[in-house]
This record gives structure tokens, C-alpha cells and sequence, in this order.
């Protein structure tokens, strides 16, 4: 099995900064994109950003130019740097992976989630 653990949540005023980080734990041969999601009271599930084994990224139009998500060494940490934080930002961040397992397959993983709350 493989666990993704994030931290670095919290509450931070508008314009503030915050640094997510995501481990990814377990029996596994590689993970390969990772990513994380946000959900916000009452609404839909949006990806925030994603970034490939190759350090391809991708970013929702919302956070573009404010976020920034990047792997640490040994390709089992993801990173999401928040800046400029908005009160609209207020949501859990869950941290996603993709993960080729012993047996070959590939499977998705979810984080538990943090908390981020800007208050303005």
C-alpha cells in the first residue's frame, strides 16, 4: 500500500504565504505524476496544480502566478508553495499520486488533507 501524509496547513491573512508538503510512504516502484486538489465549503473539487516525473507543471487559471508545486529529491515529495493567499483560497488541499506498485499496476492515492484558511 501507499500513504500520501501532507502537512503545512494553517491559517494566514490575505497576502500571506503558506508551503504544503506531501510524502509518499508505502510498498511502491515509483510514483510517477502527483498533484493537489482543493475543496472549499460547498463547493466543487478543483485541481490546484499538478507536476510530472519530468517536472512538467500545470496550474488551475486561479492560482496561476501565486502557486508554485515542485518534487523534492528522490521524486516521493511533492511541494505546493502558496503565496499571495486570497480568503477565496480557504479549502482543503489534498495531495494526489500516481503510483506504479509491485504488481505493475498503477494506482491513484489521496492524502488526508490540511487546512488552509485565509482570513482577509
Amino acid at each position: 500500500q501507499v500513504q500520501l501524509m501532507e502537512a503545512g496547513g494553517g491559517c494566514v491573512q490575505a497576502g500571506g504565504s503558506l508551503r504544503l508538503s506531501c510524502l509518499a510512504s508505502g510498498i511502491y516502484c515509483s510514483i510517477n505524476d502527483m498533484g493537489w486538489y482543493r475543496q472549499a465549503p460547498g463547493k466543487e473539487s478543483e485541481l490546484v496544480a499538478t507536476i510530472t516525473s519530468s517536472d512538467f507543471t500545470t496550474y488551475a487559471e486561479s492560482v496561476q502566478g501565486r502557486f508554485t508545486i515542485s518534487r523534492g529529491n528522490g521524486q516521493n515529495r511533492v511541494y505546493l508553495q502558496l503565496n499571495n493567499l486570497k480568503p477565496e483560497d480557504t479549502a482543503v488541499y489534498y495531495c494526489t499520486a500516481e503510483a506504479t506498485l509491485p504488481s505493475g499496476d498503477d494506482g491513484d492515492v489521496w492524502g488526508q488533507g490540511t487546512q488552509v484558511t485565509v482570513s482577509s
